[in-house]
Parts: structure tokens; sequence; C-alpha cells
């Protein structure tokens, strides 16, 4: 299967932000792949949104990323301990990305465990599997990601995506979640995801 390039990221956010879900995420980490089906995602866009951390094309050491070429990742922390990952979209210079909010392990998810939780898979209890990789956090613990990859190409190894297989069934969207700051920008149904 062919990594995705860069024209799938190359389009419009929100666009890319739905045909996101379904698809498949690749850590190569130590010789084992870390492979999770997206499951949920979040459009960011520069130009329009306060909730962008480039909003108005604000350039700083932090968002310089964001105005990267498509297909390139945007990692950075949140509340000084979490890490998340973006994927950046639209031409270069314009500050747009998707956050990857959730995946469900298809791979490796016994080394995803105990990354995330320090224990093996079977030793999960039933909170903590309903909480495996439902947010962007603990998306980027359980594949070992942090501020080092950040501004990684998605279309080379060790991180890359992978087209999705077959039909993905119904996507739901709605407001974006931890953005009460970003004014009229957090009632903006831009949060996408996959029906369990």
């Amino acid at each position: 299967m062919e990594i995705l390039g860069r024209d799938f990221y190359r389009r419009d956010t929100l666009t890319v932000a739905q045909d996101l879900l379904g698809c498949v995420l690749v850590r190569e980490l130590e010789g084992e792949r870390l492979v999770g089906r997206i499951t949920e995602t979040e459009a960011y866009i520069g130009r329009c949104d306060k909730a962008c951390h480039a909003y108005g094309y604000r350039r700083t050491p932090r968002t310089e990323t964001l105005f990267a070429r498509p297909g390139t990742a945007y990692l950075y922390l949140i509340y000084g301990m979490y890490t998340c990952l973006n994927l950046v979209t639209e031409a270069p210079g314009e500050p747009a990305a998707v956050l990857i909010r959730g995946l469900e392990p298809l791979a490796g998810a016994e080394t995803m465990a105990a990354l995330r939780f320090g224990c093996p898979l079977d030793r999960l209890t039933a909170y903590q599997r309903r909480n495996f990789l439902n947010g962007p956090g603990k998306v980027c613990k359980a594949i070992s990601l942090d501020r080092s990859m950040d501004g990684h190409d998605l279309l080379t190894p060790p991180l890359y995506l992978l087209p999705r297989q077959g039909p993905v069934g119904e996507i739901r969207h709605g407001p974006r979640v931890g953005i009460d700051y970003a004014q009229e920008a957090r009632d903006f149904p831009w949060r996408f995801w996959l029906e369990a």
C-alpha cells in the first residue's frame, strides 16, 4: 500500500479532516510498526480561526511548522506535558492543519499499552481500554511521539499515513474540544469522528 502523497494534504483542511477518518497512521519504532486507524480529527485554519496557533498568520518559533509544505507533522505541547500531532494542510505559507484526536489500534497494541499505561494489554482495566487512544495526548504517548518529530515529512518513515481501505460509515461532526477561549470559533463544527 502506498504512503499518502503530498496532494492528499494540499487540499481544503475541512475536506482533509474528514478524508483522514479511516486512514491508517503508522509509527515505526525500534523495528516495530505501531499502526492505528484514525477515528477522530479536528481542523484548524489560521486565516479565520481564533483557535489556530497561527490565527491571522501569526508567525512565531512555535507556529513556523504550520507554514510548511502540506504533509508536514506539526507537534506541540499542551499543558506543558501532552504532545499533540497535527498534519499540515493546504498550500505552503497557508497555516492550516488537522489534529489527530483518536485512533483504533491495528498493530502493535501491546507496545502501545506499555507506552501508555506501563502494563501489558491483557492487564488493562475496562476504563483503560475505553480510553486507550481517545485523545490527542493519549495517541502521542501510545506511539511515542514528542516535539523532536516536529517538522517531519509525513511521506517518509518513521511516521506516515496509508489510505483508508473500504467504506468508513457515517461521519459525525460537531464543535472542537477545549477551545473555549476562541470566541466564535469555539462553535465551529470542525471536529469529525466515526461512530463506534
